[in-house]
């Protein structure tokens, strides 16, 4: 069985054909849902005419007689109406941060993984997927992955981020600005990046909430950002601006630096949650498996 495993054609360099397997399976768990008129296989939140049962209702003037419920009336003398799930098409956005910072320590590698595993998710369950890269390289427009669906676009999709080139200095929030320029559609919008940025993100968040896209936000930190072992006198230089910070005794401001990134996590799950958003911090250092099966699937982001 291990033999057959190793000598089968990997379909993407981003996900293992097993994970592969288990995503396929799985769909995303929109707590809005959002949707937009075309049909698909998400429920959405209005009455519809799939054949799941939803609920029942009083029968108004007018209402089609064939949802009638007549055992109902035949007991209760008053009809009553079934109510249907409505199952439409929902939008998936997926923007990938793939500024200068995230080339450190292969945050852009996980950021690709997670990206292709919700896009294979979305195309197996009929949703409209479109991706987006905030970049910023000499004389070339940032990428962007026109809306597909289905199963025969994966290889579009895994062929546009397996391509992602890195770099630039885009603010994240400019970014989204951007994306939201271009983009049409209800749904979720996966933002992936380290949110290292000087700029304030509240306007972009808010921006996504209004157009009807909920935020799902994955921080994808560096093994050393999260538990870094610095000492001695050193000169820290933002690789997208290139502004320098000298430091004195750098081991004895460890405690200051874990203080100020969890309370700037604290602050961004916050900044999700009152937009009805949801957000993860990890590392770039986790197993994708473990990320995806484990860790989404126990928050609730992903279901099987």
């Amino acid at each position: 069985m291990e033999v057959a495993e190793s000598s089968e054609a990997q379909v993407t360099s981003l996900l293992s054909n097993r994970v592969l397997g288990r995503v396929e399976r799985m769909r995303i768990n929109s707590t809005r849902r959002l949707t937009n008129r075309s049909r698909g296989e998400h429920l959405s939140g209005k009455g519809g005419s799939s054949i799941e049962f939803a609920d029942y209702r009083d029968y108004a003037e007018g209402d089609d007689i064939r949802y009638v419920d007549w055992n109902i009336f035949s007991r209760l003398r008053r009809p009553y109406v079934k109510l249907f799930h409505q199952e439409e098409e929902m939008h998936v956005v997926l923007v990938i941060d793939a500024s200068s910072s995230m080339l450190f320590e292969e945050k852009i590698r996980m950021a690709q993984r997670i990206a292709a595993a919700f896009g294979v998710m979305a195309m197996f369950n009929v949703e409209r997927v479109s991706a987006y890269v905030i970049n910023r390289l000499e004389d070339q427009a940032p990428p962007v992955l026109a809306p597909c669906t289905g199963r025969l676009s994966l290889p579009r999709l895994f062929d546009f981020l397996e391509r992602i080139e890195g770099g630039g200095d885009v603010p994240l929030e400019e970014g989204i600005e951007g994306v939201l320029h271009q983009h049409r559609g209800r749904g979720i919008a996966l933002v992936l990046s380290d949110f290292l940025t000087y700029g304030d993100l509240r306007r972009a968040f808010n921006r996504l909430h209004a157009v009807g896209l909920e935020l799902f936000a994955v921080q994808i930190l560096g093994p050393t950002e999260i538990d870094p072992e610095v000492t001695g006198d050193l000169r820290f230089v933002d690789c997208e601006t290139a502004n320098t910070l000298d430091v004195s005794s750098a081991g004895n401001l460890l405690d200051l630096y874990q203080q100020y990134r969890l309370d700037y996590q604290r602050r961004l799950e916050t900044m999700c949650r009152q937009r009805h958003g949801r957000m993860l911090s990890i590392s770039a250092a986790d197993p994708i498996e473990s990320v995806l099966l484990d860790l989404m699937r126990r928050r609730g982001w992903i279901t099987d």
